[in-house]
């Protein structure tokens, strides 16, 4: 019995290490040991149960595109990186624009036709 609860604490061990290592792979991990922790916007430090707060912005929005120097990302605090990210909408949404949009058809009537008629009689009087 001994011999066999020794082997699953040796498999459960192993196991551990292992997640261990895949997680510090992660872009992540990578990123929290390339950068000092501190949000690339705001400028504030996390550390600790904070640090958590603090996450991985891809500056392409590409979250396959994970380069082994990190020159792909920037460390976020959660709120500037939720900042970041509604910009980019907003600026999609403009950058789009309505497409059946023209001069032509902001407006159905014309508020001011025959102005000048009406004009001509004050006019002449």
């Amino acid at each position: 019995m001994s011999s066999s609860n020794d082997k699953n604490i040796r498999q459960i061990v192993s196991e551990a290490h292992r997640s261990q290592r895949d997680r510090e792979k992660t872009y992540r991990e990578r990123a929290l040991k390339l950068f000092p922790w501190i949000c690339g916007h705001c400028a504030r430090e996390f550390d600790g149960k904070r640090l958590k707060e603090l996450t991985v912005h891809h500056k392409d929005h590409n979250h396959d595109n994970n380069p082994p120097d990190g020159s792909n990302w920037e460390l976020l605090c959660i709120y500037c990186h939720d900042n970041e990210h509604s910009r980019d909408q907003v600026a999609d949404a403009y950058a789009e624009g309505p497409s059946d949009r023209t001069p032509d058809n902001d407006f159905t009537d014309n508020p001011f036709a025959g102005l000048g008629d009406l004009l001509k009689d004050k006019l002449s009087e």
